[in-house]
């Protein structure tokens, strides 16, 4: 599999699904079982970790926006 520099938070979650489609189906051997819930579990913290960070800036954007805008944002004159 050629990896991107930067995955978006749907190409990995995409990626897990796909991980979780061939496990469930129980037809790969032993070690690609492994080698794919290893990879599994790399995604998962991935996208744990992007939903994170997401739900922080949402959080701070919110603060923002009900404690009014700093003047550098400002659009009057």
């Amino acid at each position: 599999m050629t990896k991107k520099k930067t995955q978006t938070f749907e190409d990995d979650l995409q990626r897990l699904q796909e991980i979780s489609d061939l496990l469930e189906k129980g037809e790969i051997g032993l070690e690609d079982s492994i080698n794919l819930y290893e990879e599994g579990i790399k995604l998962s913290k991935i996208c744990y970790s992007k939903l994170e960070n997401a739900e922080l800036k949402i959080t701070e954007l919110k603060k923002q926006f009900e404690n009014g805008f700093p003047d550098s944002l400002s659009t009057e004159e």
